[in-house]
């Protein structure tokens, strides 16, 4: 998001703050009942079964798209965080053992949802809990059955606002700065404990500790499902904005998996942040961020090959660019900076990427404008991320040696020694002062560090250059 692996043909850092990636936050597990007691809603007829494996991949693609609107959903019918999240996950395991049979539904999401809320009716009734809430929902599926559930209404902009409400829910001020992004991450983002634990450099117990106590946190001061009034919005706007930034970083360039981006999280964080910027106008850092999100997304049509391998900020055809999200960017950073006179680290950030928007080719670009910005950024918000992303526009500004000299000061410092960053770099520009034996060793090093797939094969295939 954040110029991380976009300066002429190098792998450079990822998001600015700190690194954020997919099981999801209710996993497909078999511990959950098989059957629903009510029959699930009819899925469409189909000449031929699908396969089982066919089914889990399916599941698998709706899970990871729609896992965050499906529990934000639920959680707003329930008033349950933790049940939302065992309703979900048992209606998971039903598609599991039914659809192989029965046919995937035109609508998964929907289908999850619908026999998520039975099991809800059916949970209450075998605890006596016949209230306004069963009534609710019951009614509401009774309308409901008189179609199927491919043809129920799913309103994206609702859901869109309940996921709002979860990420607003898990920036509550009962829970602390770790809990809060732990939190989020794995319901929202959907990123597995794993992914979560590389990202902060934590051990995956913790993270897991974290998420299970943040949740119990919620449940005992009986936070409601709903946003904060407005006079109490702008106490957790920061770890708001600080989730919303996190999740489009992880859509930007994935953490971890066979996948160089997840565009629908990407687009996912920068509507919500859209939203966020409608009920706070007067936030001059809500629309920074919106900035730098749309003017980082503009790129997306031209960043990925047909097969999937990255396409670096060097090789990008500029054509492609999106330039209605660009004009939205462009928009955003001058209410911001209409704003406030004092830049805060997302309006920076969105100024550096308004600097490469405006530039026809990497040569053009204005490297010294983007190095004083970083200069700027490390004042506002230091960062050892920060500090690489200086010392790759200083390499680009003035030379590759002034460029490594920035970058073996941060790598003797031994902040970022466990991430693949630095290396990547410094193979990039060993490899530009033509000591090419040392670039590929650099290079090396930093695919066995890597974690996301398609890096670690471009990193690979540098290594494995002739060093001729």
């Amino acid at each position: 998001m954040d110029r991380r692996r976009e300066a002429r043909g190098q792998l450079t850092p990822p998001s600015q703050g700190e690194p954020g990636s997919q099981d999801p936050a209710v996993g497909l597990s078999a511990d959950a009942e098989a059957v629903p007691p009510h029959p699930a809603p009819a899925p469409d007829t189909s000449p031929q079964r699908p396969d089982a494996e066919a089914v889990r991949r399916t599941v698998e693609a709706t899970w990871r798209i729609e896992a965050a609107k499906i529990i934000a959903a639920l959680s707003r019918y329930v008033g349950d965080f933790g049940l939302a999240e065992d309703l979900a996950q048992e209606a998971v395991t039903d598609a599991l053992c039914q659809w192989p049979e029965s046919g995937v539904p035109s609508n998964p999401a929907a289908w999850l949802t619908t026999v998520a809320k039975r099991r809800a009716i059916d949970s209450w009734r075998r605890r006596e809990r016949l209230d306004e809430r069963v009534a609710m929902i019951t009614s509401e599926l009774e309308i409901s059955q008189k179609s199927t559930a491919d043809e129920l209404p799913w309103d994206p902009d609702v859901i869109d606002d309940d996921v709002l409400r979860l990420v607003f829910i898990s920036c509550h001020p009962v829970l602390n700065r770790e809990a809060q992004l732990a939190l989020t991450l794995r319901v929202v983002g959907g990123l597995t404990s794993e992914q979560i634990a590389r990202a902060f450099l934590v051990p995956v117990s913790t993270v897991q500790q974290r998420i299970v106590r943040a949740k119990k946190k919620l449940a005992a001061a009986g936070v409601p499902f709903e946003l904060p009034p407005a006079n109490e919005r702008s106490q957790r706007l920061a770890g708001v904005l600080g989730v919303l930034y996190l999740l489009f970083s992880e859509g930007h360039v994935a953490t971890s998996g066979p996948d160089w981006m997840r565009p629908e999280l990407a687009m996912d964080a920068l509507r919500l942040t859209r939203v966020t910027a409608a009920l706070m106008p007067r936030e001059p850092e809500v629309h920074g961020l919106v900035a730098l999100m749309a003017l980082t997304a503009s790129r997306f049509p031209s960043r990925v090959r047909a097969d999937g391998r990255p396409i670096l900020l060097g090789d990008q055809d500029r054509s492609r660019w999106d330039r209605s999200i660009i004009r939205l960017g462009e928009r955003s950073l001058r209410t911001a900076l209409t704003l406030r006179e004092a830049r805060g680290a997302y309006t920076i950030q969105a100024q550096i990427a308004a600097v490469h928007a405006a530039a026809t080719s990497v040569d053009s670009t204005d490297w010294t404008r983007i190095a004083a910005l970083y200069a700027d950024l490390g004042r506002a918000a230091p960062s050892p991320i920060t500090d690489l992303n200086r010392a790759i526009a200083v390499a680009e500004a003035d030379s590759p040696d002034a460029g490594l000299r920035l970058v073996d000061e941060l790598a003797a410092s031994g902040v970022l020694a466990k991430l693949h960053l630095i290396p990547s770099v410094r193979g990039e520009l060993l490899s530009r002062l033509g000591r090419l034996e040392e670039a590929r060793a650099e290079f090396d090093r930093a695919a066995r560090l890597a974690t996301n797939e398609r890096e670690r094969d471009v990193l690979l295939e540098k290594a494995r250059r002739p060093a001729t």
